[in-house]
């Protein structure tokens, strides 16, 4: 049998629900010649029930393995794929059926090494999911620093393909976790590899349930955008600190009211139009009044995760080398 052009890499840690839905979406693929591997990184939760629900309707394959997290995960996808080129999803993703067409004219036009595609909220996902994925992807947030049509666009491995030669070549990941797409953006850029944005290969992206979690998420992006600091001089810029200048100044607008009644007012104030402003695009663009109001607190916790998990990598001590000795 011929290799298919491409092969879908997805790692999977006790989700076997949501993966369910993403392999259900990708029934509906309008571009076919592709595979699908299932990477359970060590679950307790398996999900093998998925591929055996799918192993009839598409080339799947299933593959377990003990939990080593996403990065050497999709590695070992990409060691054991067929494909010309390598598409990753996070299995909290569902595909649109004109995905794998959008990528495949794309390639025809354009000679990408590699390249992502935006992710955006579902109209079946919760009002709140929809929110997150507003902010997400919005401009008022940390959404505006992945670049975009610009040389400077950064792939996130939440809907991002590489060639085969571009794996032989990097190796892939590097990270086990966090942040972990964002260090193989910056390399792919280093080397001179052609990268870019396909507008229309765009994913949905179902994010968190609560606030909670999804505090914890941002926390830890934060915290990857740190570790890619250290790995890559120069890779933590002023926009990325956007967040952790939101948080401080939420933390001392109370004192800060305490000492100048106005300049806490005037600071407040902005917040405020701030905040305003998020919740009139998000209705702008979701159409919805219930996703505009919940992306208030979505963008705050967003803002503040962030910035909190940056922070707080940012004044953690490195670690020392193994078997480095004292001064």
């Amino acid at each position: 049998m011929a290799s298919p052009k491409y092969s879908i890499i997805v790692p999977v840690f006790n989700r076997p629900s949501e993966l369910d839905d993403l392999v259900q979406s990708l029934t509906k693929q309008t571009f076919t010649n592709f595979e699908v591997l299932i990477i359970e990184d060590g679950s307790s939760i398996s999900s093998e029930r998925v591929f055996e629900k799918y192993a009839g309707a598409l080339a799947i394959r299933y593959f377990y393995k003990p939990n080593s997290g996403p990065g050497p995960s999709r590695n070992f996808g990409f060691e054991n794929a067929h494909g010309e080129y390598f598409i990753v999803f996070d299995s909290d993703c569902q595909i649109p059926p004109h995905y794998l067409e959008a990528v495949e004219k794309t390639l025809r036009n354009e000679k990408l090494d590699a390249w992502g595609g935006p992710d955006r909220g579902h109209k079946n996902f919760t009002p709140l999911q929809q929110a997150m994925a507003y902010t997400m992807s919005s401009v008022f947030t940390t959404g505006g620093i992945r670049g975009g049509k610009s040389k400077n666009f950064q792939p996130r491995s939440f809907n991002m393909g590489i060639s085969r030669e571009v794996f032989k070549i990097t190796g892939g990941f590097h990270f086990d976790r966090l942040a972990e797409d964002i260090e193989l953006s910056v390399r792919l850029r280093k080397l001179g590899l052609r990268v870019g944005l396909i507008p229309e290969a765009f994913v949905y992206h179902q994010r968190r349930t609560t606030l909670r979690e999804f505090f914890k998420q941002v926390s830890n992006f934060g915290k990857g955008r740190a570790l890619v600091g250290r790995a890559h001089h120069g890779e933590v810029k002023l926009v990325h600190w956007f967040p952790s200048f939101f948080l401080l100044g939420l933390v001392f607008l109370l004192p800060l009211a305490l000492i100048n009644y106005l300049l806490g007012e005037v600071t407040a104030i902005l917040f405020l139009i701030y905040l305003v402003t998020i919740g009139a695009d998000s209705l702008k663009k979701t159409k919805s009044i219930a996703v505009a109001v919940l992306s208030i607190p979505s963008a705050v916790t967003q803002l503040t995760g962030y910035g909190y998990g940056l922070l707080r990598e940012t004044l953690r001590p490195a670690k020392k080398p193994r078997g480095s000795g004292s001064d």
